[in-house]
């Protein structure tokens, strides 16, 4: 099993940026695909971006292409999501979660974080 934990969610203005940070605890974290997903008020979970194992391959949702960046350190067990030119339609909560699948992939993901809160002001 993995615990997930977020941080760096918060109130920024359109167009600033925000770095989350997801702390796992465990020796195993490398065996873990890892992903990022938001959940805005009223709508449904929707996957945001993952990155496989060693993090050479990475995926993201078309809404957050070439604006959000996922990225992993194995060392300190920790998977991060930097948040670029963000717009008010990125305000969610967003989840950490941890899959022990082989190959990256957008779902279904076994282990899940708490959440930490986004809000983008316009």
């Amino acid at each position: 099993q993995v615990q997930l934990v977020e941080s760096g969610g918060g109130l920024v203005q359109a167009g600033g940026s925000l770095r989350l940070s997801c702390a796992a605890s465990g020796r195993t974290f490398s065996t873990y695909v890892m992903g990022w997903f938001r959940q805005a008020p009223g709508k449904e979970r929707e996957f945001v971006a993952a990155i496989s194992r060693f993090g050479r391959v990475t995926r993201y949702a078309e809404s957050v292409k070439g604006r959000f960046t996922i990225s992993r350190d194995n060392a300190k067990n920790t998977v991060y999501l930097q948040m670029n030119s963000l717009k008010p339609e990125d305000t969610a909560n967003y989840y950490c979660a941890a899959t022990p699948q082989v190959t990256i992939t957008t779902g279904p993901y076994d282990y899940w974080g708490q959440g930490t809160q986004v809000t983008v002001s316009s």
